[in-house]
């Protein structure tokens, strides 16, 4: 039984009809504006999302492998809670190209600002990773590859794809829900987010190192060279995005919690 009323307005406009994308954007930012704002702290917050995450991967390298794992999906999971509560409001606080493309696809973001946020973003992750080279002098390059995503041994390319896809899906479900969805609680948002990153990290970190973002992969991999398997972290987290954004945004959006019997 629906819960709207004969007197709630009904939007009757077509696709044509529609704005470019929805005046919210994620965290209360406002989408497409001031671009050179928003793209600065996409670096920024990219930046730091990825020295945090390979940085810990450094300096765990010679740890034992549980504590190295942990490390790394905590580092990688308070460090974007921390970017959103942070730039949030100022960006949007993607940090994220799959997350980008998928708002885009969706019309939460204008197709217009994507270049921008995806060129910022790879550029905070590159960045990010030449940091991370520099705080331990060097020394990481040699260690784990500046922490760079690769397939672990007897993984295919096919599993790979299938899992960062995976992953990605979860990630981006949660950013779009909690973010963008007035129903939730603004408060939550940064935390959810993050323990979504670090939830998908878990399941993917042992099996193709976790990457679930193309910058957080591409970074790296170019600072290190080790590009082999590059094009399976920049394909498949969109993959899995776009999939978990159109899914919301179709179907699990426009739903509402069933109404009890007794106020039928």
């Amino acid at each position: 039984m629906s819960t709207r009323s004969s007197s709630d307005p009904i939007d009757v406009r077509t696709s044509r009809d529609r704005p470019e994308h929805d005046a919210s954007g994620l965290f209360g930012s406002t989408p497409g504006t001031r671009l050179l704002r928003s793209a600065t702290a996409e670096v920024v917050g990219t930046f730091v999302l990825v020295l945090a995450g390979t940085a810990t991967a450094i300096g765990a390298g010679r740890a034992e492998a549980v504590y190295e794992l942990v490390a790394v999906v905590l580092a990688f999971g308070i460090a974007l809670a921390a970017m959103a509560a942070t730039l949030g409001h100022v960006s949007g606080c993607h940090l994220n190209p799959a997350v980008t493309l998928s708002l885009a696809v969706t019309r939460k973001f204008p197709w217009r600002a994507v270049p921008s946020y995806v060129v910022a973003q790879l550029l905070g992750g590159v960045l990010g990773s030449l940091a991370a080279w520099g705080v331990y002098a060097g020394s990481g390059r040699d260690v784990v590859a500046l922490s760079a995503t690769v397939p672990a041994a007897g993984v295919g390319t096919g599993q790979a794809f299938f899992v960062e896809a995976v992953v990605t899906f979860v990630l981006v479900l949660v950013v779009i829900s909690v973010a963008t969805d007035d129903r939730v609680p603004g408060g939550l948002a940064p935390v959810a987010v993050g323990a979504a990153l670090a939830t998908a990290i878990f399941i993917a970190g042992p099996v193709t190192g976790g990457a679930v973002n193309p910058a957080r992969a591409f970074g790296p991999a170019v600072v290190s060279g080790t590009t082999t398997s590059l094009w399976l972290y920049l394909v498949a987290p969109v993959v899995g995005g776009l999939v978990a954004a159109v899914l919301y945004d179709r179907l699990l959006k426009p739903t509402a919690p069933p109404v009890p019997v007794e106020a039928r």
